[in-house]
């Protein structure tokens, strides 16, 4: 019999990366229950504030909860003291809910990532609470160890925004062609000092339907 976890967690497959003036955010759009499809348009990427946003890879919602948790309350942050918050800040709150928590826990590994005062940053967040600043690369859910073969090969240092999202498509679909909770079109987010700016990108294409010999 499956423990919890296993029942709840889905495939899927979440990425970002750090570029010269921003962040990328990548997700595939595919919703699985065990063996079925369950949604082709699955949103895993959340605004949070105007330059922060939060990746998601887990059960649904959960996910969906702690996006909605996490926009309040830097809502709230904002109102009260005149500013927005930072993404250390918002990564740290997010933590320290998640570890609150730990006993009945969210089952979600979610990626934070945006643009502060201090640049731009990527934290990984884990469903205990665990938050890990990535300087570079990083990848989540069951077709990361497919993604980061593309990312690690490729990913260089002060790449600009085209490379770094072409890079980020590259790697999801590399993803989606050997993980099968990972499909469907792809969701990318650019984050940089002037704007907040989200797009979909098709997916891979269905092979054509071979045509009939004689």
């Amino acid at each position: 019999m499956l423990d919890a976890s296993q029942q709840i967690l889905k495939g899927t497959t979440t990425i970002g990366l750090i570029f010269n003036e921003g962040v990328v955010l990548a997700t595939e759009m595919r919703a699985t229950m065990g063996n079925i499809i369950a949604s082709k348009r699955a949103k895993k990427i959340y605004q949070i504030t105007p330059r922060i946003a939060m990746t998601t890879a887990g059960g649904v919602g959960d996910a969906q909860q702690l996006a909605r948790l996490m926009q309040v309350e830097c809502s709230l942050y904002e109102m009260r003291r005149g500013k927005t918050m930072s993404v250390e800040a918002a990564s740290t709150l997010l933590s320290n809910y998640l570890n609150q928590h730990r006993y009945y826990p969210y089952y979600v590994q979610l990626l934070m990532g945006g643009f502060d005062e201090d640049g731009a940053s990527i934290y990984s967040v884990d469903a205990l609470g665990g938050a890990t600043r990535e300087e570079e690369i990083v990848a989540t859910g069951s077709g990361a160890p497919f993604a980061y073969g593309v990312l690690e090969d490729q990913y260089r240092h002060g790449m600009n925004e085209e490379e770094a999202k072409d890079l980020a498509l590259r790697a999801v679909k590399s993803a989606m062609r050997r993980d099968t909770g990972s499909g469907e079109d792809i969701m990318v987010v650019v984050i940089t000092r002037e704007k907040y700016e989200e797009f979909i990108e098709r997916g891979l294409q269905a092979p054509s339907p071979a045509r009939p010999t004689t």
